[in-house]
């Protein structure tokens, strides 16, 4: 058994309770996917910046040029910053994820102001922490994102490679297919841009990109046990942290109906 798919196997019961998370069917109205919308676009945002982290630990990326790691991992990493810094959208124009995310956002109604807030600190220097708890959002949002940033400041590769791999790029699929699934009826047509993502992931990630993650991952654990087990245990509490991401959603989700 090769080290990623014994990680696979041990992460099985938390990946089938994301993928089984009662948020999903929740989903019944534009109203309720601004909420979603709303929390999820920061995981979409962080999600990006592990991807830059991993791209800066296993290329070069300032100039003068040097030979960085191996080509094959230099590959596997650069094919996958290609598809998600500049995409196309459904209109055939270039863009990343996180934009075409902000766009869905922007046709569905749903508030933008933390997230665009929340870049503007960073553009002015605030530190990612600092600007988090700036923010008037969710206290899950701000563990989530929290998280991702302890995983790339402690700078060990192969447990950015994994957690990305396993908590996100080869997650994204299935946790997202049971939300696609009419969601353009149910919202009269005021989320086509978002099924267009939802749906752009599902032919993606869970395709080319996962697999592309999950051998650039093999490599740079390479059977080391060590190596496997701070994986392993990364991947788990990045789990547990999008189950309380999702939870944070479906509590917001019941408050509103509350409110109402």
């Amino acid at each position: 058994m090769t080290s990623t798919q014994f990680i696979q196997q041990e992460i099985a019961d938390l990946r089938q309770e994301l993928v089984n998370h009662p948020v999903y069917k929740r989903i019944n109205s534009t109203s309720d996917l601004r909420i979603f919308m709303q929390h999820h676009v920061f995981a979409v945002w962080d999600f990006m910046s592990l991807l830059k982290a991993l791209q800066n630990n296993l290329t070069c990326v300032k100039s003068p040029w040097l030979p960085v790691g191996s080509p094959d991992t230099r590959f596997l990493i650069n094919e996958i910053v290609v598809g998600e810094e500049s995409d196309i959208d459904q209109e055939g124009n270039r863009i990343s994820h996180f934009e075409l995310y902000l766009n869905a956002m922007q046709q569905a109604g749903a508030d933008v102001s933390a997230i665009n807030l929340l870049i503007e600190y960073i553009s002015n220097g605030v530190p990612v922490n600092e600007a988090l708890t700036k923010l008037d959002i969710d206290e899950s949002i701000r563990n989530f994102v929290g998280y991702t940033f302890q995983i790339i400041e402690e700078n060990k590769s192969h447990v950015q490679a994994a957690v990305f791999t396993f908590g996100r790029e080869d997650l994204i699929p299935d946790m997202f297919i049971a939300l696609v699934q009419d969601i353009n009826t149910k919202t009269n047509n005021e989320a086509s841009i978002f099924q267009y993502y939802l749906e752009r992931h599902i032919e993606v990630d869970g395709d080319h990109h996962s697999h592309l993650a999950i051998a650039m991952t093999e490599n740079l654990i390479a059977a080391d046990e060590g190596k496997q087990a701070e994986a392993l245990e990364a991947v788990k509490l990045g789990l547990k942290h999008r189950i309380n991401l999702w939870d944070g959603v479906l509590a917001a989700l019941e408050k509103q109906v509350e409110l109402a």
